[in-house]
């Protein structure tokens, strides 16, 4: 499993494959400052790593929201040029709560192109058992905003079951945490017209999904740490 202290050691023909865009794309987002330059080896050979790919997804989302790419420009501008993969992928997340849930029908052929990498059956077999991928006559349907965390966590060293199990928790406790903001929310609003509590409510979506991507990662970091100090590892 790679992180984002190593080295790059994709080549340009890599990245793009790997983000399914041109080669011709990654150079013209280069040229425009939308990625930071690849790290150059022997012969001056361009490497990119996980944060290009990271950026690359970024950009995919925000156009997929409909911004144009001097939008797009401005947006990634304002990020702190330091950002690591991880944190460009919470920015992602949070640009992606502000859509709909999109499902597309792919063959299998489209659905590795979409993952970015080839995926054996049992790949296909533990998408479907996360409820990211759903089969049937030799067609899948796609939930396109989980596909790219259900591709990473194929990863991950975890058992499926523990994957599950996981899944579950986080089901029921968003759930939980959405139930009692509808709760606040409603008492805000019960005296305002329908028009007012549409508004209130395409404000506040992306804002607390922030929140709640912002609070959960500090609460997590604050568990590893005293897991990791209780084991004598940290």
């Amino acid at each position: 499993m790679t992180t984002d202290a190593e080295e790059p050691t994709l080549t340009i023909d890599e990245l793009a494959a790997r983000a399914g865009v041109t080669v011709r794309t990654v150079r013209f987002y280069g040229t425009r400052g939308l990625l930071p330059p690849p790290v150059l080896g022997p012969r001056r050979v361009g490497h990119y790593g996980r944060v290009h790919l990271a950026r690359l997804a970024l950009i995919e989302e925000l156009q997929q929201q409909g911004m144009t790419l001097a939008a797009i420009e401005r947006y990634l501008h304002r990020l702190p040029s330091h950002l690591s993969a991880h944190d460009l992928a919470i920015h992602r997340a949070v640009v992606a709560s502000w859509a709909p849930e999109e499902v597309e029908t792919l063959t299998r052929a489209e659905l590795e192109r979409r993952a970015g990498r080839p995926l054996g059956d049992g790949d296909v077999d533990r998408l479907i058992a996360m409820d990211v991928v759903r089969s049937g006559d030799g067609v899948y349907q796609v939930d396109l905003g989980l596909l790219r965390l259900g591709v990473r966590l194929l990863d991950v060293p975890l058992s499926q079951e523990a994957i599950l199990a996981a899944r579950e928790v986080l089901i029921e406790h968003s759930r939980a945490a959405a139930h009692e903001l509808s709760r606040l929310l409603r008492g805000e609003v019960a005296e305002r017209d329908a028009r007012d509590v549409k508004s209130l409510s395409a404000h506040m979506h992306p804002l607390v999904v922030q929140a709640l991507l912002t609070t959960f990662q500090r609460s997590l970091k604050e568990e590893l740490g005293e897991w990791l100090t209780e084991s004598g590892t940290g």
